[in-house]
C-alpha cells in the first residue's frame, strides 16, 4: 500500500467527522483512536467546539487524554490560548495532565490559567503543574513563584490554597 493510498484512506476517515449522523461521527472517533494522526487535532478541537452532542465531546476529550505524541503539545496549547475555545478550556487543560505529556515548557501559561481563570480551570492548571516532572530553570521558577505570591493577595481562599501548593511544589523541579 502506498503512502498516497494511506493518505487518501485517512482523508476518507476524517470525512466521517463531518457527518450529520452523530453515530457516524462517534464511529469515526473510535477509528481515529487507532489510526489518528497529530495533524487531526485542530479538526478535533473544532469539532469539540462546534458539537452539542455530549457523547461526541466525551469521545474527543478521551482521545486528547490518551495522546502519546509530544508533537501534539503545541496544538493543544494553541487551542488553550485561543479565546475561541474558551468554552472548552477546562477539558483542554485537563487533557494536559491526563495524557501525561511534558508541558513544562509552558509553565507560565499554566500559572496564568491558575491565576486568571475560574476555579474549575484553575484546578486543572494546578494539576498540570504539580504533575510536571521535567526540570525547569530555577530563575524561571522564581519568577512564577513571585507572580503567584502577588496573585495570592487578591485570590479567593480556594485558589490561594492551590497557589500555596504550587509555590511549595515548584522548587522540587528547579535546577
Amino acid at each position: 500500500m502506498t503512502t498516497e493510498h494511506t493518505h487518501h484512506d485517512h482523508k476518507n476517515i476524517l470525512e466521517g467527522l463531518k457527518s450529520a449522523d452523530s453515530l457516524k461521527v462517534i464511529e469515526t472517533l473510535e477509528e481515529l483512536r487507532v489510526s489518528g494522526k497529530v495533524s487531526d487535532i485542530p479538526l478535533l478541537i473544532e469539532l469539540l467546539h462546534l458539537s452539542s452532542d455530549s457523547e461526541i465531546k466525551s469521545k474527543i476529550t478521551d482521545l486528547f487524554a490518551n495522546l502519546k505524541e509530544s508533537d501534539a503539545i503545541p496544538l493543544i496549547v494553541e487551542a488553550i490560548q485561543n479565546q475561541k475555545y474558551a468554552p472548552e478550556l477546562k477539558e483542554l487543560v485537563a487533557s494536559c495532565w491526563e495524557n501525561g505529556l511534558d508541558y513544562s515548557n509552558y509553565l507560565t501559561l499554566f500559572v496564568d490559567l491558575l491565576i486568571d481563570s475560574d476555579f474549575l480551570v484553575a484546578f486543572e492548571a494546578y494539576t498540570v503543574i504539580v504533575n510536571m516532572t521535567a526540570k525547569i530553570d530555577q530563575a524561571k521558577i522564581d519568577v512564577e513563584i513571585d507572580r503567584l505570591e502577588e496573585a495570592m493577595k487578591t485570590a479567593s481562599d480556594q485558589k490561594k490554597a492551590l497557589m500555596l501548593d504550587v509555590i511549595d511544589f515548584l522548587p522540587s523541579i528547579g535546577f
